[in-house]
């Protein structure tokens, strides 16, 4: 079993393949404080892709309420319990182990689920969920902890839910692929979306019961599995919209909270992202480490990354972020200048942004947050195209534009 480095959790582990080429790598993040759980994303993943005889219960993309929502029901829940009892009372972190580059969240001490595999029968552990569990994507909707008759108050609510929006991860080391008995799976090297073979695929559902998120999914009519694949011809850059230009994915572009930016990021042969400063994700998973992977502790490396809720109970945040929640919570609540004009470019272009610069405005004002001071100004940030052309330009403040109080009345 080849030994690969996975920086999310800070050291080595298993894999059934050795790190392969790649030049650049399909990532997001999610800012789980902005969704409203609309489901236009859902639905503008179901209507492009999912639409078909067979396809009826597939949501490549779904937005799930937490604790108790699921797609399928307890997919994290039931990973999450085989882990604990292939490895019992392992699933810890050693955060004295901090290193800025390869190791940011400290050292994973337990087991991966390629680790606690026997690796010989089933490469990865898993399970296949149960067809009715799939029956109900948006189970538990809006369903809290408890009810709080006096009211809430941050920094934690004792009534809680949020919203968690998921598509694939397009992981760097793919639960599926290192499943697939047929080496249906693949991982592009010009952008690291995993795609299915379905000439290669007979369905035999290695993939369905290996992917710790369940994003990869069995469909009868062709009896071949098929999961999400990163709109890759609007990421190529195919789509006629964008003149050839990289677009971002049908469920970004159809954000209505501005909660998801979509791009590509520089990486090496070893996984590790390479240092790109003014590359938007970059900067927000690198830099300002206010973007943390879903359940790192599954050793996947997943590159879709969340900005984690802020009024949700710390504990279980860091079971479902790592232990850098704390730390990326605050830089969200109190950003620099430089955060909170990178912010502005969610949904801000379809175009892919590839690098950004900010412009400093005047001062507009001052906050007191958590005992502290804090200036606010109407910094302008810039986004660029993979050629270095201005795409986008967006202001902190938005503009505010009154309507006439006299108001022509349509007479037809």
């Amino acid at each position: 079993m080849p030994k690969v480095y996975n920086w999310q959790i800070g050291r080595e582990m298993d894999y059934r393949f050795a790190n392969g080429p790649a030049k650049l790598q399909f990532a997001a993040v999610f800012n789980t404080n902005r969704c409203i759980a609309c489901q236009t994303c859902t639905m503008a993943c179901k209507t492009t892709w999912t639409f078909s005889p067979g396809q009826e219960l597939m949501w490549w993309n779904n937005v799930e309420t937490k604790p108790y929502g699921g797609f399928p029901q307890h997919w994290d829940v039931n990973i999450l319990t085989l882990q604990e009892k292939a490895n019992p009372g392992g699933q810890t972190w050693d955060v004295s182990k901090k290193d800025p580059a390869k190791a940011p969240y400290g050292s994973f001490s337990g087991k991966t689920i390629f680790e606690t595999a026997d690796q010989v029968n089933n490469m990865v552990t898993g399970y296949i969920p149960p067809e009715d569990d799939w029956k109900a994507p948006n189970i538990f909707e809006d369903a809290a902890t408890k009810h709080s008759p006096t009211g809430v108050s941050l920094p934690e609510h004792a009534g809680w839910f949020f919203y968690l929006q998921r598509i694939c991860n397009h992981c760097t080391y793919p639960a599926c692929l290192a499943a697939c008995p047929r080496n249906a799976v693949y991982k592009r090297e010009e952008d690291g979306i995993v795609l299915i073979d379905q000439n290669r695929c007979r369905g035999y559902r290695k993939c369905v019961e290996a992917c710790p998120y369940k994003k990869s999914m069995y469909r009868p009519t062709t009896r071949t599995s098929e999961k999400c694949v990163g709109c890759y011809p609007r990421v190529e850059g195919t789509d006629p919209l964008t003149e050839g230009l990289p677009m971002e994915t049908r469920c970004m572009t159809a954000c209505i909270g501005k909660i998801r930016l979509q791009g590509l990021v520089k990486v090496g042969a070893d996984g590790l992202w390479i240092e790109d400063r003014q590359n938007p994700l970059y900067y927000l998973v690198n830099v300002a480490k206010v973007a943390l992977p879903l359940y790192p502790q599954f050793g996947t490396q997943p590159n879709v990354y969340y900005i984690p809720p802020r009024w949700v109970p710390r504990d279980y945040l860091r079971q479902m972020f790592g232990p850098g929640v704390d730390d990326a919570i605050a830089a969200y609540m109190n950003p620099s200048r430089e955060t909170l004009a990178v912010l502005q470019l969610f949904r801000a272009t379809q175009s892919i942004v590839f690098s950004y610069k900010v412009e400093q405005g005047p001062k507009t004002g001052e906050l007191n947050v958590g005992g502290q001071k804090r200036e606010l100004f109407n910094d302008t940030v810039i986004g660029y195209d993979s050629r270095g052309k201005e795409i986008v330009r967006v202001a902190v403040d938005e503009p505010v534009i009154e309507r006439p109080s006299q108001v022509a009345m349509n007479t037809i």
